[in-house]
């Protein structure tokens, strides 16, 4: 309780308030709400609640490392936010929290873990990479929280989670806790496997999105949408901005052009290292960057305070990705908006997210004052990479065939040599096969 006053929560949200009668009298619970409703701080208060005081319900042998609790998220982002609020309402409880993920040192990670670990938060991967070494027990766990499991499934990760339920506590032995955008029949499927008859809650199930959220639409050529970029981000005036578009290669062009425009932005993507993925996450936090320009990446479990404005540079392929990206703003009671450009590249994926959204979005029309030309040399495309290098050790560079010197190889040169005159003149002769005894 006093985590919880520290943290500044007054009342409960509805996914709160029915959930946590249930799992405070050691109930099963599968839980489904709008995103930004509360559902990490529901299943970590039943965790602590559940822990707190009481000796472990299993001990395990001397020496062994055996979790309690075991919080399984499917991405980085997603269980690092995790940590971040456990920390914050278990600050006083005496319980050890650690979070393990790919992507971070891993003999580190490893040290984490031998050094003793009460709630465990970790990631599909990671953890069965981990268990298989015999890190650590898991058969004194007493709570398990099993969080976006509709994204398991999306993400391929089913096969792992039910291979780390089967090597679990009984599912009589144990708290369990499960939160999804969507109970669809697959996900009910593995309550029903691994839960202890599970009570299922659906906050507004035909609710996809809160109502704080104020969504509209422009509909643009792709050739104006940065103009119109330029105009929203000067009309709208927001303090944290999140734009969302589809590709790598696309967000990093866009960070190049608003960064040139005078707009501070960066770039989240799924290749970016974890320490600067975390870096940049905290400057945006912080509002010392503005501008965070992401992938779908970030579109889930990221719960960033006072994010006022998504853009969707790009409408997404998936509905529920668009359901997920606006629902960075708008947390927790807040207020956002969602502004959506729809370009004849993906203006046909428009119907199946209104389909999600069982509502048509708002259109509005752009004035001519809100295409805004950028500054004069602006540049249209980031710098191409290079991808592969030459080899440690000395070996020899692949070869493009292109004026790249000695790297190019003399068999480069001999071919790009003759292409002008006669074939005959660049090949060599064919070698008579040499005659064999018989």
């Amino acid at each position: 309780m006093q985590g919880i006053r520290e943290a500044g929560f007054t009342h409960c949200t509805p996914i709160q308030a029915q959930t946590l009668p249930i799992t405070l009298k050691d109930r099963d619970v599968a839980g489904q709400a709008q995103t930004g409703t509360g559902k990490t701080a529901a299943f970590l208060i039943a965790t602590f609640s559940k822990l707190v005081g009481n000796e472990p319900a299993h001990p395990c042998k001397k020496g062994w490392i055996a979790p309690r609790a075991l919080i399984i998220a499917p991405t980085r982002e997603l269980a690092r936010q995790i940590e971040i609020d456990a920390l914050m309402l278990g600050k006083h409880c005496g319980l050890k929290i650690v979070c393990i993920y790919g992507g971070m040192d891993y003999e580190k990670q490893k040290q984490q873990i031998a050094g003793g670990v009460d709630v465990l938060i970790v990631t599909p991967g990671r953890l069965i990479d981990y268990y298989k070494q015999k890190l650590f027990s898991l058969k004194s766990v007493e709570v398990l929280v099993i969080d976006e499991a509709d994204r398991m499934f999306d993400m391929g990760f089913i096969a792992d989670i039910r291979y780390i339920l089967r090597n679990t506590t009984a599912y009589n032995q144990r708290l369990s806790m499960l939160y999804s955008a969507t109970l669809n029949h697959r996900v009910m499927e593995l309550c029903y496997e691994h839960l202890n008859d599970p009570v299922p809650i659906k906050i507004d199930p035909e609710k996809k999105v809160v109502d704080e959220v104020k969504q509209w639409l422009y509909h643009v050529g792709s050739h104006e949408k940065f103009n119109l970029l330029l105009g929203l981000l000067k009309q709208e005036e927001g303090d944290k901005i999140m734009i969302f578009v589809n590709t790598k290669w696309e967000a990093e062009k866009l960070e190049l052009k608003l960064n040139y425009n005078e707009y501070p932005s960066g770039v989240l993507s799924g290749d970016l290292p974890q320490r600067k993925r975390i870096s940049m996450l905290d400057k945006f936090a912080t509002g010392e960057l503005p501008i965070l320009i992401a992938t779908d990446v970030a579109s889930r479990g990221l719960h960033i305070d006072n994010v006022t404005h998504v853009i969707n540079y790009d409408l997404p392929q998936d509905a529920e990705d668009y359901i997920h990206r606006i629902g960075r703003t708008a947390r927790a009671g807040a207020k956002g908006d969602a502004i959506s450009l729809a370009c004849e590249d993906y203006a046909l994926h428009l119907e199946r997210i209104e389909e999600a959204l069982k509502t048509q979005i708002p259109v509005e029309w752009p004035e001519d004052d809100m295409f805004i030309e950028p500054k004069e040399g602006t540049p249209q495309a980031p710098p191409r990479r290079r991808t592969r290098g030459p080899r440690e050790g000395g070996g020899r560079p692949r070869s493009s065939g292109g004026p790249s010197g000695k790297s190019s190889g003399s068999r480069s040169r001999s071919r790009s040599s003759g292409s002008s005159g006669p074939k005959s003149s660049s090949r060599r002769p064919r070698r008579k096969p040499k005659k064999t005894a018989s």
